[in-house]
């Protein structure tokens, strides 16, 4: 069987991982962009509620007007 020759010097060459600050902006820069992915979609999703709760009730408001009723509140019960 051959012999294989034995690279002289370091195991793995100079590269930006093994600087500390490199290694931990790497480390760390996945989690931030991936909060800030969530952060992005809940602001979203809660603007289209705030925005739907807003034009229901303006709906709802409208209907209550044409029909005579309090714009606030349940509609009045009728005994029968």
């Amino acid at each position: 069987m051959p012999r294989v020759p034995v690279p002289s010097g370091p195991a793995y060459p100079e590269t930006v991982l093994e600087n500390f600050w490199a290694n931990a902006a790497f480390s760390v820069t996945p989690t931030i962009l991936v909060g800030l992915i969530f952060w992005l979609v809940m602001r979203t999703i809660l603007r289209a509620d705030r925005t739907e709760r807003k034009i229901y009730a303006e709906m709802e408001s409208a209907e209550r007007a044409r029909r005579g009723l309090p714009a606030d509140g349940p509609a009045p019960k009728t005994d029968a």
